[in-house]
């Protein structure tokens, strides 16, 4: 399994888009903390190929991670915002299915 980078913009000091790209079939994004802000979205862009899905994911303890979406995406879309109720320390996406096609971008917002 491949492990995507982030990349971080900060935008006006309280917030920020974090930037998992080219996550392919069976890769999961490298996990970014949730610590400063108290609601994020989630938007996933890109070619799915044959049977793509990708998750979002949470984790305490950066090891065990467990789905926060109960349906895997499976076209261009968001996640439903997370609220206070649904912040993990950790979150990351994880490409669950595809083709060698899958090449997925998932865009977050952090505030």
């Amino acid at each position: 399994m491949s492990v995507a980078p982030t990349v971080v913009v900060e935008v006006q000091g309280q917030a920020a888009t974090v930037t998992w790209a080219g996550l392919t079939n069976g890769a999961t994004g490298a996990a970014q903390p949730y610590l400063a802000w108290t609601q994020a979205s989630f938007q996933v862009s890109g070619t799915f190929g044959s049977g793509g899905s990708i998750k979002l994911q949470g984790s305490n303890d950066g090891s065990n991670w467990f789905d926060l979406s109960p349906t895997p995406l499976t076209s261009a879309g968001f996640f439903g915002g997370l609220g206070a109720n649904e912040k993990p320390l950790y979150v990351r996406p994880n490409v669950t299915a595809g083709d060698a096609t899958t090449s997925l971008t998932v865009v977050a917002w952090f505030n």
